[in-house]
């Protein structure tokens, strides 16, 4: 046995030391590994040394071997697999020490082409009951065997190395944690900047254009494509194109359910994607493989859970899409997907409001317009038949005529006044008060008077006597078109903290339990007017006993909202 001196146990301490503040203060961890080999090599006087790393199946993972030339390395078929001694140390966890490896039972001999070897030192790395790895040493230069002592040195030496491999391994998952939440930052802002667009965009063009721009930006992507289904939900026609080859990709612009990606992503509402167009015998367009596109990847776009479109984006760089991208399109077409059905929603509910608006104003024109050119027709008829017999007669008949014709034409006067209606011009709101009533009666019968401050002045803030104006205007063009009425009344005044409008009639009335409150009618529009301003409005109303309408708004509204309106001079 060779022992060592004090010298020599003293300068392999040192080592050790020096060692192993260089193991824990580098966090890279194929330098640990290799350095860990270096210095077990060195300070075990070994001709040979590795580092064997397994997996938490205790599969060999990483063979990292000193002292072979690369050719030495080059030769061998492949490294060890973690059998023979190799395999002992890892299902003993504890150190192995022999003499000659080939007289060893549990050796099972070596790889083709690999280097003789005789003496063996293998050492478990182990942190807490977890197996890391294996450091290995042979052939003991200037003596036949390793010692006790390279033993103690080595398992030493094996304890520093777990604590090293355990931080270079936590650091490793820190910086891919840190490169996932920056990378999922970056996502989030992309769907966030979509969201924003998406919000403020109300045509579908610009929000498949919009769309697809980010998207394409994003992925860094040569091409893009956006499809929306036809009205019949069993073809896809191609909206959008962005980016190179547009010859190629507009050669086929049209799909069916099922045929090719675009139909089979709208039949399936699932991505598909793939990284070999050449071989894909699913893709049908073959002037875009022509054109040198390698990787495809089409997205449907989902409104509650129905396909509306499909999103393809395509690239001629080998640069699959990793599942994160593809789980970040998917969100990105359910947004995309859902916005145009909103849109679409939208479209179709001011078209229906537009056809019930139609639909009433013809059913106004019919009951009174229409029904009293057609008296006006029948007088002059009777006019006709009585001109030789009774011409007196007649001539009542065709002054009744004329008074029809006048009464017509300012019932037509005052739907023209109601479909184009007056606006409030700043000026104090008595004064525009005023005014309409003028308007109304050069178009109307109706007796109107207003009542108000004895100054005639009243000093609202702009967006209160905005609203007001607009109610009396709603009020007194329902009262010229149903009321039937001869008079009406505005009053205006103020209480604390309020002001007042009351609009009345002497008219027909009607039931309120059976009124119809619908959007774009004018009663209705007279209480969003109110709500808007943080008021209310109270409607009263009999039939045969006229009706009121009374509305109030506070005055304590927003500053930055509500300028004060200024009195004439």
């Amino acid at each position: 046995m060779v022992l060592l001196t004090r010298e020599q146990i003293e300068a392999r301490l040192v080592a050790l030391h020096r060692a192993s503040l260089e193991l824990v203060s580098d966090l890279s961890l194929d330098l640990v590994l290799e350095r860990i080999a270096h210095l077990a090599r060195e300070q075990a006087g070994a001709r040979y040394a590795a580092l064997g790393v397994i997996d938490n199946q205790g599969k060999l993972i990483r063979f990292i071997p000193v002292g072979m030339t690369e050719d030495e390395i080059r030769r061998m078929d492949h490294p060890p697999v973690g059998l023979g001694l190799i395999g002992a140390i890892a299902a003993e966890k504890r150190t192995i020490r022999v003499a000659d490896m080939m007289q060893d039972s549990r050796s099972v001999g070596f790889p083709p082409n690999h280097p003789a070897m005789s003496s063996f030192l293998g050492v478990p790395i182990i942190s807490g009951n977890q197996l890391l790895g294996q450091i290995y040493l042979t052939d003991k230069e200037d003596y036949t065997e390793f010692t006790r002592d390279d033993e103690r040195v080595i398992e030493t030496l094996a304890a520093y190395a777990a604590v090293a491999i355990v931080n270079a391994r936590m650091y490793e998952e820190l910086v891919m944690r840190d490169k996932s939440l920056t990378q999922r930052n970056k996502d989030l802002k992309l769907l966030n900047d979509i969201g924003e667009m998406l919000a403020a965009t109300f045509e579908i063009d610009q929000i498949l254009e919009k769309t697809l721009d980010y998207v394409m930006s994003y992925l860094d992507v040569e091409a893009g494509e956006m499809f929306l289904t036809e009205e019949d939900g069993l073809s896809l026609r191609m909206a959008v194109h962005r980016g190179e080859a547009s010859d190629a990709f507009w050669t086929k612009d049209q799909f069916r359910l099922g045929e090719g990606f675009v139909g089979l992503v709208a039949e399936s509402g699932k991505p598909i994607v793939t990284n070999d167009l050449q071989q894909d015998v699913r893709f049908i367009r073959r002037q875009i493989v022509n054109a040198g596109f390698q990787c495809l990847a089409c997205i449907p776009l989902l409104a509650h859970g129905l396909v509306v479109g499909v999103m393809g984006v395509a690239t001629r760089q080998l640069q699959p899409l990793q599942p994160r991208e593809i789980n970040l399109l998917t969100s990105i077409g359910t947004w995309a997907g859902t916005a145009i059905e909103n849109v679409r929603l939208n479209q179709q509910g001011r078209r229906s409001a537009v056809l019930d608006e139609r639909e009433r104003i013809g059913m106004d024109l019919h009951d009174g317009i229409i029904q009293s050119i057609y008296a006006v027709g029948l007088a002059l008829d009777y006019a006709r038949l009585e001109v030789e017999t009774n011409p007196d007669k007649a001539l009542v008949k065709v002054e009744q005529a004329i008074e029809g014709l006048n009464s017509t034409i300012r019932d037509i006067r005052t739907y023209i006044m109601d479909l184009r209606p007056s606006q409030f011009r700043g000026e104090n709101l008595m004064d525009s008060l005023q005014r309409l009533i003028e308007e109304t009666r050069t178009n109307t019968r109706l007796e109107i008077s207003l009542d108000g401050p004895e100054n005639n002045l009243v000093l609202l803030p702009t967006p209160i006597a905005t609203a007001l104006f607009h109610i009396c205007q709603e009020a007194l063009a329902n009262i010229a078109k149903h009321a039937r009425a001869h008079q009406a009344k505005i009053s205006l005044w103020d209480a604390p903290g309020r002001v007042l409008l009351e609009i009345s009639d002497d008219g027909v009335g009607f039931d309120l339990k059976k009124m119809r409150m619908a959007l774009g009618h004018g009663l209705a529009n007279m209480h969003t007017r109110a709500h808007k301003m943080g008021g209310d409005l109270e409607i009263v109303s009999e039939p045969g006993k006229g009706t009121s309408v009374l509305a109030w708004i506070p005055l304590n509204q927003n500053a930055n909202s509500a300028q004060p309106q200024q009195s004439p001079d």
